[in-house]
């Protein structure tokens, strides 16, 4: 991998981490065109997914504040920032359990192909449209069922292809949830998922053989795709949190549409 490849690969992490196109589907995409073989980058794609964190920890750094203001006051009932803080722990629960003991077995199953990249592409610009076209009931705020059934759509989307943010956004709102709240509690419930999957391709890696790894991609490439990833993750952090707002993710349904039949085509 060469700094260029890894500018490319870490704009394209850091953008489509929080865009609802798939980062997981354009990486693997992208790899192929470059020839990447993907177990020499599991210490790039380390670095890239925490960068995307510290991203989130830097745009939503006054939720975060706020959270950790109120978690440890206790009023006699659950405040404000303890029942958020518990939603974002629920909605790990399903994404955990899959992340610790299928997310082996479920790659090996489908693979990381172009065709099921396409495929989930595919199903990633379906979800986005119903979810543009449905009106279901609105809710005042996130309740526990629901920050569950939003951390299954988190789940399943370790497909690559199925776009971890639009899964949870689109399900949010097919759920009834406003979308002032729900980028926000997107974004703040993938951090310890990233963190865990980063864990996990650290002792993937060592597995592997880390200093192999690591001489086989260079620091500079690394440096250089973990900034790439870290600017471009908050310029898409703050730009989805609008986007939501204003309601147009049938847009990013189009074009997850367009790719992932360019991607079938090509498969």
């Amino acid at each position: 991998m060469d700094a260029l490849q890894a500018l490319i690969l870490g704009l394209l992490q850091g953008l489509t981490e929080y865009l609802p196109v798939s980062s997981s589907g354009h990486l693997t995409i992208a790899s192929a065109l470059f020839g990447l073989d993907g177990e020499q980058n599991l210490t790039f794609t380390v670095a890239v997914h925490v960068a995307t964190v510290l991203s989130t920890l830097v745009i939503l750094w006054k939720e975060i504040a706020w959270i950790l203001k109120g978690l440890f006051r206790w009023d006699g009932k659950l405040n404000a920032e303890q029942h958020y803080a518990l939603a974002i722990l629920v909605s790990m629960i399903p994404v955990g359990i899959v992340g610790v003991f299928f997310k082996d077995y479920v790659e090996d199953i489908f693979g990381e192909g172009l065709l099921i990249v396409g495929c989930c592409l595919l199903a990633t610009a379906a979800l986005l449209t119903f979810s543009y076209y449905a009106r279901p009931r609105q809710k005042e705020s996130i309740s526990l069922r629901d920050a569950f059934v939003i951390g299954l759509a988190q789940a399943v989307a370790v497909l690559p292809g199925l776009s971890r943010s639009g899964s949870t956004i689109a399900t949010g709102l097919l759920l009834g949830n406003k979308k002032e709240q729900l980028a926000q509690f997107s974004f703040l419930m993938v951090i310890p998922p990233i963190l865990g999957e980063a864990l996990l391709d650290i002792l993937k890696a060592m597995r592997h053989g880390t200093e192999a790894v690591m001489t086989s991609i260079g620091m500079l490439p690394l440096a250089v795709g973990f900034v790439a990833a870290f600017v471009s993750g908050c310029i898409a952090c703050k730009w989805m949190i609008s986007i939501v707002r204003r309601g147009k993710l049938i847009y990013f349904g189009i074009y997850c549409a367009i790719v992932g039949l360019l991607v079938l085509a090509l498969a």
